[in-house]
């Protein structure tokens, strides 16, 4: 938790990381988030940048049970000096694992600590600061909001005509706080699972949920080649500053 008599103007917001996943698809025998990229494991660039954020009072990791003590190990040595992550084990879906992030947020919602939450896949590591700002302010402002990007040059599964107007949805999704929480409360109680937090959102509140340009670099380390291609995308960026040991 950030000082509150030293935080900025703007959304109070806590950003839910979530890193319950595998390496299956990228061939590697451990979690894809635990992997380097140019020698920083990918979910470090994410907690490196959102720890960052001046108007983020709030930092969940979802992990693996498997992985805790790797993830711990992770956050010692690279979040920057005075911020903290708490951490909490995955569930058996995404839905699960992202109700298990905000149930650990339950206090500081319900107290209206907090305005707006922001999940996060821990597999996106290039996501900037003015995607998150854009999200944040989007959400706060209208009450939900995320990332897409066109999807061009898709066809239909005979190949016989191009589909157009489609778009690839990402994350950091956020939403308002207090209606997020109920969204998923209610979503427990009817043992509804969604596929993405939009979903949940969409199904159990009016909130309006408003797209953001999503830029090219925010991949997701999916495949190998996802790696490599996070590599040279990072070849002239550098990574956010943090403490070293």
């Amino acid at each position: 938790m950030r000082d509150a008599t030293a935080r900025p103007t703007g959304p109070r917001t806590a950003v839910v990381v979530v890193a319950a996943g595998s390496g299956s698809r990228v061939g590697a025998a451990t979690n894809k988030v635990l992997l380097p990229l140019h020698g920083i494991p990918v979910l470090a660039w994410s907690l490196r940048m959102v720890t960052a954020l001046p108007y983020v009072d709030h930092v969940v990791v979802v992990a693996r049970q498997e992985d805790v003590a790797a993830v711990q190990e992770l956050a010692a040595r690279h979040l920057p000096e005075g911020r903290e992550a708490l951490l909490v084990t995955g569930g058996p879906t995404r839905h699960a694992s992202e109700w298990r992030g905000l149930s650990a947020l339950r206090g500081p919602i319900r107290a209206g600590e907090v305005d707006v939450v922001a999940v996060h896949d821990g597999a996106r590591p290039l996501a900037g600061t003015a995607l998150f700002d854009a999200v944040v302010r989007t959400a706060h402002e209208h009450g939900g909001a995320l990332p897409a990007r066109p999807q061009p040059g898709l066809v239909s599964g005979d190949g016989r005509r191009h589909v157009t107007g489609l778009v690839g949805v990402q994350t950091p999704q956020a939403f308002r706080a207090g209606p997020l929480l109920d969204a998923y409360t209610r979503a427990e109680a009817d043992g509804f699972t969604g596929t993405d937090t939009a979903g949940c959102v969409a199904t159990y509140t009016d909130l309006p949920v408003l797209a953001v340009p999503a830029p090219a670099t925010n991949l997701k380390v999916t495949f190998a080649e996802d790696l490599a291609l996070a590599e040279r995308l990072l070849d002239s960026r550098p990574a956010p500053g943090a403490r070293h040991g």
